[in-house]
């Protein structure tokens, strides 16, 4: 979908024209009162229920999303877009410059959550959905919903927002900033402007997911998958090949992502969940104050990206603001990632919510 007023940036920029690639599953009713807005995290995209055509796996939530499951399809309208800065069809770093022709590259402007939200927004307008049922997301997905509900509180009827928090941490922005680093540190990054050229900063961007990739796990989930197993051998080489299981697994993580990720978009997203802040604990009261929509929130014991005590700051500051809202702190082993695993515990918590507001709306 092309907006066709384009948009001015929070960071001062703006784009002539932007264009939100989108999927979605099931079917809008009659009255458009069931549809529900999916946030994907930092590195995902909008095929969150449908083989993805780049590598052919399945969608990152197919577990959640479909037929009879937790975001049931039957009864729901799923939009899941790629994100503003994305790489998969939306208007980003890859995209046309109206001026050059050639891809933006660095001379695409700084993007913030509150742009991303805004450019859902207008994609909804353009859908003629007023309203939404909910907003859920998890991570960086999870930003995006609480935004929804700060920027158009009358838009959103209820939001999860998973693993999340209301503002990056400097031991996040630390870690986006080697993961930059590394990317902007390839010989074959060029300034930005590698496209054309034949080259691609792959090691760099595969450092960058390497060391991103860690924070999404917990020590305990690498030490019982991995633990200090040698890779296709019986005894260290004494170099510096992947002697370990554990480096074996995260070269391999760092090589499937260069294969479908862009290694700017890769610097504007990252740089626009560092700036995400909504603010002090009374300013973010302040924010939800007279707020309608109903809130839960989940957080995972072993999550060290976006841990307990970042959802519990939320959970306050819609306390402060007398806003309806749950909490449930999900004991797992599993780490940051564990939204998107096999995780019962939070899918019965998801369940239950998006259950009584699909009963709620009488749907």
């Amino acid at each position: 979908m092309t907006l066709p007023d384009g948009m001015h940036l929070d960071g001062g920029g703006h784009l002539a024209s932007v264009t939100v690639a989108y999927d979605t599953y099931g079917t809008l009713n009659a009255d458009r009162s069931n549809a529900v807005l999916v946030c994907h995290p930092l590195t995902a995209d909008q095929f969150a229920a449908r083989e993805h055509p780049v590598t052919g796996k399945p969608g990152w939530w197919g577990n959640m999303i479909g037929s009879g499951l937790t975001i049931d399809t039957d009864k729901l309208f799923v939009i899941c877009p790629n994100v503003l800065g994305g790489c998969m069809g939306s208007t980003g770093p890859l995209s046309p410059n109206p001026q050059t022709g050639a891809p933006y590259g660095l001379h695409f402007p700084v993007i913030t959550i509150g742009d991303i939200v805004r450019s859902q927004a207008g994609l909804l307008d353009a859908l003629g959905i007023d309203k939404l049922l909910a907003v859920i997301g998890g991570s960086m997905g999870g930003m995006q919903a609480l935004q929804w509900t700060a920027a158009y509180p009358e838009r959103v009827g209820a939001a999860a927002i998973i693993a999340s928090a209301a503002r990056h941490t400097p031991q996040n922005i630390a870690f986006h900033e080697v993961g930059r680093q590394a990317v902007m540190a390839d010989p074959a990054w060029q300034g930005g402007a590698y496209h054309g050229t034949g080259q691609l900063p792959r090691k760099g961007l595969a450092v960058a997911r390497m060391a991103a990739h860690v924070t999404y796990l917990s020590e305990l989930a690498l030490d019982q998958k991995f633990g200090r197993s040698l890779q296709d051998r019986a005894a260290p080489t004494f170099g510096f090949d992947a002697d370990f299981q554990v480096e074996s697994y995260l070269r391999h993580q760092g090589a499937a992502f260069v294969d479908r990720f862009d290694a700017n978009a890769y610097l504007y997203i990252t740089r626009a969940t560092d700036y995400f802040d909504l603010g002090t604990d009374a300013e973010l009261a302040q924010r939800f104050k007279g707020t309608q929509t109903r809130f839960l929130l989940t957080s995972f014991s072993s999550d060290w990206l976006y841990p307990k005590s970042e959802s519990r700051r939320i959970v306050r500051a819609l306390h402060g603001a007398s806003a309806a809202v749950s909490y449930v702190e999900i004991e797992s082993d599993k780490g940051h990632d564990a939204f998107l695993l096999d995780e019962p515990a939070f899918e019965r918590v998801l369940r239950g919510f998006v259950h009584s507001t699909v009963a709620e709306a009488g749907l």
